[in-house]
C-alpha cells in the first residue's frame, strides 16, 4: 500500500490488456509447479498460471460490486455480445478471487460483472461453448474495492449512480465515513468525491421521480441536492414529481435526467407577494426568497438580490448562473 493507488493497481492489473498474460509459476517446488502448469495448459482450461477459463455459473458478484444487475440486459450489453461473437471469445479477463467453503460458487467477481453476464447470455442463446475468462487475485475487501475502482474508473458504461452507490458503501465500510481518507486512498479530489456522493444521497422520493436511476448524474444531483435539504422545496419538488411520473405512466412522456431536474427546480420558484407583473423568485436552501428576477424580449434578464435571506454568496451566484444558462 505504500506505493499508493497507482502502484497498487498496476501490480494487480499489469498485462491484462495484453495478449501475453502472466506466466509466473505458483510458489511450490519448481519441478512440481512446472508439471502442474503444463498439465493445465494441455487441458486448454488454463491460459496462464493465474488466468483461467471457468464456468460462469460457478462465479458470483461480490457484495460491493458497482454494477446495477437489474440494468444488465441484451440492450445494455449489446456491444460486449457483438465483440465476443466477433472474436469468438472473451479477450480481456475479469478479476476474481477464490472462495472457500462455498458449495455453490468457486469465485467472487471483483471486476467484470458485465462480462460475466454477457457470457451467461451467450451460453443461454445457442453458444454453450463460451466460458468466462478470469484472473485470480488474493486481496482483502478494501483492496478489492480499489482494484474494482481502478479497472472501472475510465469506463463510460458505468453510470454516476452505480459508481456513487459503490463509493457510499465503501466510505462507511473501509474509511469510517472519512471522505478525506477515502479521497487520499483513491487518489481523487475531495471535491469530486463529495459531488459524486451527493448522487447517492438524494432522497428516495426524488430518486423515484426519474424513469431510470442512471439518468441521475453528478450534474443533476448538483442542482437538486441544495433544494432537497429544505422541507418546503422538497415538498414542492415531490409534488411536481407526481405530475412527471403520471405523464410518463399515462402518456408515455419520458423526460431525460436534466429535463426532470429542470422541472423540479422550477417548481421551487414562486411569485412573491407584492412583486411586479412577471417577476419570479428563487428561494434559498432555507426556503426564504433570495433572488427576484424578470425576463423579457426587450430588456432581457434583470434580477435583484433579496436582503436578509440567509443565503450564502455561493447560493446566490449559483442561482444567477442557472438563470443565465437557462
Amino acid at each position: 500500500m505504500s506505493k499508493g493507488n497507482r502502484g497498487f493497481g498496476s501490480s494487480l492489473t499489469e498485462g491484462l490488456d495484453s495478449e501475453e498474460l502472466d506466466t509466473s509459476a505458483p510458489s511450490e517446488s519448481i519441478m512440481a509447479s512446472r508439471s502442474q502448469t503444463l498439465a493445465r495448459l494441455a487441458s486448454g482450461k488454463v491460459v496462464t498460471d493465474r488466468t483461467e477459463w471457468v464456468d460462469p455459473k460457478r462465479c458470483r458478484p461480490w457484495r460491493l460490486h458497482n454494477r446495477d444487475l437489474d440494468h444488465l440486459n441484451e440492450e445494455t450489453c449489446r456491444d460486449l455480445i457483438d465483440a465476443f461473437l466477433s472474436a469468438k471469445k472473451q479477450r480481456i479477463p475479469a478479476i476474481v478471487r477464490r472462495l472457500q467453503n462455498d458449495p455453490d460458487y468457486d469465485f467472487e467477481i471483483i471486476a467484470g460483472v458485465r462480462r460475466w453476464w454477457t457470457v451467461q447470455w451467450l451460453r443461454d442463446h445457442h453458444y454453450p461453448e463460451y466460458e468466462y475468462l478470469v484472473t485470480i487475485q488474493h486481496v482483502s475487501d478494501e483492496e478489492a474495492f480499489r482494484v474494482s475502482d481502478i479497472e472501472n474508473r475510465s469506463r463510460k458504461d458505468i453510470s454516476d449512480w452505480e459508481r456513487a452507490n459503490e463509493y457510499l458503501r465503501a466510505l462507511d465500510e473501509f474509511y469510517d465515513g472519512s471522505q478525506s481518507e477515502m479521497a487520499e486512498h483513491l487518489k481523487i479530489s475531495r471535491s469530486w468525491l463529495s459531488r459524486l456522493l451527493d448522487v447517492a444521497r438524494l432522497p428516495n422520493d426524488i430518486v423515484a421521480i426519474f424513469a431510470d436511476t442512471h439518468d441521475i448524474t453528478v450534474r443533476v444531483a448538483r442542482d437538486l441536492k441544495p433544494l432537497s435539504g429544505d422541507p418546503r422545496a422538497l415538498a414542492l419538488m415531490v409534488g411536481e414529481g407526481r405530475g412527471i411520473v403520471s405523464q410518463r405512466d399515462d402518456l408515455g412522456v419520458r423526460l431525460s435526467g436534466p429535463e426532470v431536474a429542470k422541472r423540479l427546480v422550477a417548481a421551487t420558484v414562486s411569485k412573491p407577494k407584492g412583486s411586479s407583473a412577471g417577476e419570479l423568485i428563487v428561494n434559498a436552501g432555507n426556503g426564504k426568497p433570495m433572488l427576484r428576477y424578470t425576463r423579457s424580449p426587450r430588456s432581457g434578464l434583470s434580477f435583484k438580490v433579496v436582503q436578509r435571506s440567509g443565503a450564502t454568496v455561493d447560493e446566490i451566484l449559483e442561482a444567477v448562473r442557472k438563470l443565465l444558462t437557462d
